[in-house]
């Protein structure tokens, strides 16, 4: 029990002033990779003639570093968990210069990639017009929505509600809250919003649909001429 007992301090300081300094050294690397792949995370695989490292990176910082050696085994030289082994990150650091050489052949194999690509395009077309007249024909259905929504309010007497047809087959739902028109939507749930409190429809949606629309509000009218009939048949006589 009187054998000295050997000290690991010295070892496990200078695996510390090892692992700080490849740290920072490949952190760079991992930067310029975040920089050159656009991400916020990726990986990189490098090869020399003992093995393999990989450099993992998120938002641009070195997640971990990791060498894999041709005879088998892998050896994180950087990473967030418990630091390697001595005498493994010994091995691995042999073949570090070599790994910073294959990522510098990597780096100078992009040299003039770009060169000859154009930063020269054609014009692009502009669908301000088409936006305008879709916008058009928009504005006068829900101009007509809203009158028949006035409409329906005043018979109604409700705060909202809805007044649905068939038209050549699609289901026409409008509708109304306070005398305006809430939504004309065409095809039931998951259908098609000629008006609506959210985005326009498509001008394709607006060519398809436009011309049903007269169809839609013949059938309102005949509503209304339906409901006229019906109190016209109403009596006080005796």
């Amino acid at each position: 029990m009187d054998a000295d007992i050997s000290s690991t301090e010295a070892v496990a300081e200078r695996r510390e002033e090892i692992l700080a300094a490849v740290e920072t050294h490949a952190g760079r690397i991992a930067r310029e990779l975040a920089v050159l792949k656009g991400g916020d995370y990726g990986s990189e695989t490098f090869n020399t003639d003992a093995g393999e490292w990989t450099v993992k990176y998120e938002a641009g910082a070195l997640q971990y570093l990791r060498f894999s050696g041709k005879g088998g085994g892998e050896t994180y030289v950087v990473s967030t968990h418990r630091p390697p082994d001595p005498k493994e990150l010994a091995t691995a650091m042999g073949d570090y210069d070599a790994f910073v050489a294959a990522y510098n052949a990597y780096v100078e194999s992009l040299d003039g990639v770009l060169d000859g690509v154009t930063d020269e395009f054609p014009d692009v077309a502009s669908t301000e017009s088409v936006v305008a007249e879709r916008d058009r024909i928009v504005g006068t259905i829900r101009e007509t929505s809203n009158a028949m929504a006035g409409q329906l309010h005043r018979y109604e007497g409700d705060a909202y509600g809805t007044f649905a047809k068939r038209v050549d087959g699609k289901r026409w739902e409008l509708k109304w809250e306070d005398g305006l028109a809430s939504y004309l939507r065409v095809g039931g749930e998951g259908g098609i919003y000629l008006v609506s409190q959210y985005s326009p429809p498509s001008a394709q949606d607006v060519r398809t649909l436009a011309d049903d629309f007269a169809g839609f509000v013949a059938a309102f009218n005949d509503h209304v001429d339906d409901l006229d009939a019906d109190l016209s048949t109403v009596s006080f006589d005796d």
